[in-house]
């Protein structure tokens, strides 16, 4: 008889080893997550502080960095720790914790990146009746509701994942855990929650991915019957921007969720997550300020509120210097 595992932590494999290649390659990695962390938060507090952008579509925007900079935090600090100190043990409480946020930030994104398509079509398609279309009423809607999908998704992974006994194989060969790698230690029969989990992943991804393709169609035909070539190129591009991110996540987030089982790959597993957890995050902020003017008008009244205020202090320390002589 297979013995259970008694220990109430599991062992993470992790991503890198100490060879001086992984170790570059950690050196990158950590760069790219610092700079993705950098960029989020940047542009949340543009979104925050500039009052030009307070609109429902950097609002929503807002939201989507704000998940990326909480998928970010769940999985990079406890990878890092465990390179760099060795003990790659987690609790399954921790355990726990990483399975909830990673759907419940994930497929909180799936939700919100169909509000932004739908946000975009309002804007394209019904210019005039944009306000009506989309109120902020109907944007905050939207987004807790975003959140709430992605929250019970989150909560039915973890409970049920946790609630499987698990035997002496406690290595766990991830860098964080996640449901579908962690129920191929349950020493019992996971097959009716696998299924489960399977058709909960196509519900999530695809019924959002279908509204998005929807919307885009809309547009697409809505902006090749326009007359002026300004305003073609402006909802190109920013349609652009956001076809962009929708690809980069729902790509990932297909091969990991929705391949069967018999095509799964540790090490696939592996780099697929980084870059859904890592990379994804640090693109988004540079898709949407790069390819978007407001976003660098927001950035440089920010630089130079900033040098304003630096400008201040220091004429204010000097006149104090002054007036103490």
């Amino acid at each position: 008889m297979e013995m259970r595992n008694t220990t109430p932590d599991f062992i993470l494999l992790g991503l890198f080893n100490h060879t001086r290649t992984h170790q570059v390659l950690f050196m990158m990695v950590m760069s790219i997550v610092l700079t993705s962390l950098f960029g989020n938060s940047l542009m949340i507090l543009l979104i925050h502080r500039d009052r030009r952008l307070h609109t429902p579509m950097y609002f929503l925007l807002s939201q989507l960095s704000l998940m990326d900079v909480m998928l970010v935090s769940t999985t990079v600090p406890k990878m890092a720790a465990d390179y760099l100190t060795g003990n790659k043990a987690i609790s399954r409480a921790g355990c726990g914790v990483q399975i909830f946020f990673l759907p419940t930030l994930g497929g909180g994104e799936c939700f919100l990146l169909a509000a932004m398509a739908y946000d975009r079509y309002a804007a394209v398609c019904h210019p005039l009746r944009y306000p009506t279309l989309m109120s902020w009423q109907l944007c905050l809607r939207m987004t807790m509701l975003s959140w709430l999908l992605g929250a019970a998704d989150g909560l039915l992974q973890a409970v049920a994942t946790l609630s499987f006994p698990y035997c002496g194989a406690h290595e766990i060969d991830h860098f964080f855990c996640e449901a579908p790698v962690l129920v191929r230690l349950a020493c019992a029969d996971t097959s009716v929650f696998e299924n489960a989990m399977y058709i909960c992943c196509v519900l999530m991804l695809l019924v959002p991915f279908s509204l998005i393709l929807s919307s885009y169609g809309l547009i697409l035909a809505a902006v090749l019957h326009m007359r002026s070539t300004e305003a073609r190129k402006k909802a190109f591009a920013t349609c652009s921007s956001h076809l962009a991110v929708v690809g980069l996540f729902y790509g990932a987030a297909i091969f990991t969720y929705m391949r069967p089982k018999s095509h799964r790959s540790t090490n696939h597993d592996k780099v697929v997550s980084a870059f859904y957890s890592m990379f994804t995050p640090l693109l988004n902020p540079l898709i949407y300020s790069v390819r978007n003017s407001e976003v660098k008008e927001a950035l440089k009244w920010w630089l130079g509120t900033c040098v304003n205020l630096k400008h201040q202090q220091n004429e204010a320390h000097r006149s104090r210097r002054s007036s103490v002589k």
